[in-house]
Formats: C-alpha cells, structure tokens, sequence
C-alpha cells in the first residue's frame, strides 16, 4: 500500500492538472492576503475622514449617511450582477445580531470615541483586535493557534506600540474615549464571529448590504431624536461631506468585501491578523496627508510589525503526500 502511495505522489508531480490546481490553491491564498491587507488600508484612512467629518457634522449623522450611501452602492451593485440574496428565515437573526455588533455597536464605540482620543490612541487599541480574537475563535470554532502565530501577534503588538506611544512609552488619553474604542473592539470580534457562521452560505456582496442596511436602521431612531434637528440647521460643509462619501465607497463597502473574502478563505485569526497594520497606516498617512511627524522610533515599529505579521502568517509544513495535501486543502475551502 505504501509503495502505491508513493508512486501516486511521485506520478502526480508529472500531472499537469496537479500543477494547475496547485496554482491556483496558491494564487487564491495570495489573493485572500492582499484582501485582508486591502481592508487594513481602507480601514486606516477612516480615522483620518473621521475628523474631517467631524468639521461639519456629528457622529450619527456621519455613521447614518456613511451606511446609506454604502448600502445603495453595495445593493446596486450586487443587484445588477444578480448576486443579492435574501436571508433566509433562519439565517435573519444571525443577519441582525451581526448587524448589531457591527456596524452598530462598533460605530458608536468608534465614532464617539474618537471625539475624546486622537486618531493614533484609538488605532493602537483596534490593533488588540487580533490579541483577543484568537480566545474568541478557539471557543467558537475550535481554531488552533500554533505557538509562532501567537509569537508574531505579540512581537507586531510590541511595534504597534512603538509606532504610536511618545518618546517616554507613555500616552495621557480620556478613560471613556479609551473605554469606548474598547467596546468597538470587543463588537468587531463579536461581528466575526458570527459572520463566520454567513460566509458558507451567503455571497460577500449580500452581506455587506444587507448589514449596512439593517444598521441604518439600529442608527435612524437615535439620528432623529438626538441630531437631525442639528443636521437640518447647519449649512452644507464640503470637505465634511466628501469625507462621508469616501468613508462609505472605501471603508463601509470595500473594505468589508476584502475582509469578508479574507475570512471566507484565511479564517478569523489570519484575517484578523492584519488589524496590526492599521496603526502602521494610520502613522504614515498621518505623515504624509496631516503633516505630523514620523521619528526613528515609529520606523522601527512598522519594521518589527511587519516582520511579526509575517511571523503570525507562518505554517508548519506536514510531511504529506502531495495529493493528500490537495484533497485536504479543497475539503477546507468548502
């Protein structure tokens, strides 16, 4: 039998489907990496429209018209591809409850809290996002968690932290905005959770809309009762408009497609990883389009979170026949 296998593994190297298939088990790999680094991207830039749109609006009616316009873009969108599908009966509370975790619940933490703390406080306490999630995912779903992964999470956490603390590794920062971002975190772990549960079933563009429209609705009764009579008697604010528009193209459609797509094909802890890039973005960035500075020291941190985001994303190779591996690799997309 052992001879059998050996000349099957041998004679699947000479087989060009086996080289093909490989090809493409790697290319979809790489593809679900560069979706979960497109969604760190977008991510980042929306601590930075966020207090542009602060100039002109408050916090719900950014969220409420960053979702709408979200919403009709994703819907439109998957409705002139034939691809919007309507949850079913069973699955609608899991829609709502992963609405609910986020964008609402995720939004008010982060919205308000970037009233009280600056945009690289509340990035550094979204990067503990894949500190935490990993607990999450091995109670859930059974994920394991090899002792490298868990290594490149903390040593990337550690340049997070030198990319966004002061010379002194101190930050003085309000209670309730740190409290606050917190609660964004622990909704978004929560969101991916349950998302988990949606990706087998639903295509990316289904959920991304109807979760940005059942958030619209958690927002609009708050929206009318604490800030549309202030929204109806401020005048139109441009740039504070344009920063919505971009929230909702970049950050509330596209960057959800990414890491719907990333955790569909990678899981909630590989996805989740790239979180650590988000206060790394944001720095640069701030860099380049706000003007603030960037010293030796907040280099150094975006060299050792890249390299522990590289560390996090290793795998220990199995000594497997090469077309066992392929029958396991296909069983686990499903």
């Amino acid at each position: 039998m052992s001879n059998f296998l050996q000349f099957t593994s041998r004679a699947s190297l000479f087989n060009p489907y086996f080289w093909r298939l490989n090809t493409v088990m790697k290319n979809k790999e790489l593809l679900s990496y560069g979706s979960a680094l497109g969604a760190a991207f977008f991510w980042s830039f929306s601590f930075i429209w966020f207090k542009i749109a602060y100039q002109g609006y408050e916090p719900i009616t950014v969220v409420i018209f960053r979702l709408t316009i979200s919403a009709l873009l994703i819907t439109v969108i998957a409705w002139g591809m034939k691809r919007l599908q309507t949850p079913s009966r069973k699955d609608l509370g899991l829609f709502v409850l992963m609405s609910f975790f986020e964008p609402f619940l995720y939004f008010i933490g982060e919205s308000y809290g970037l009233m009280y703390i600056s945009s690289t406080v509340a990035a550094v306490i979204v990067a503990t996002i894949p500190l935490i999630s990993p607990v999450a995912a091995w109670f859930f779903y059974r994920e394991r968690l090899r002792w490298m992964n868990a290594v490149g999470l903390l040593f990337s956490f550690f340049g997070v932290g030198l990319v966004v603390l002061n010379g002194s590794f101190r930050f003085d920062a309000s209670p309730l905005g740190v409290g606050l971002e917190f609660m964004a975190v622990l909704s978004a772990i929560s969101y991916s959770i349950v998302l988990r549960n949606l990706v087998g079933r639903y295509n990316t563009f289904s959920i991304i809309a109807w979760q940005n429209i059942i958030g619209v609705l958690f927002f609009l009764p708050l929206w009318l009762f604490f800030e549309f009579n202030d929204f109806v008697s401020r005048p139109f604010h441009p740039a504070a408009f344009r920063a919505i528009v971009f929230l909702a193209i970049f950050s509330s459609t596209l960057a959800f497609v990414f890491f719907t797509q990333s955790i569909r094909n990678l899981g909630v802890n590989r996805s989740n990883t790239f979180i650590n890039l988000i206060p790394v973005f944001v720095a640069i960035l701030s860099f380049f389009i706000l003007k603030d500075s960037l010293g030796l020291q907040q280099i150094t941190g975006i060299v050792i979170v890249v390299a522990g985001l590289f560390l996090a994303q290793l795998k220990r190779k199995r000594k497997r026949p090469d077309f066992e591996r392929i029958e396991i690799s296909t069983q686990r997309k499903g």
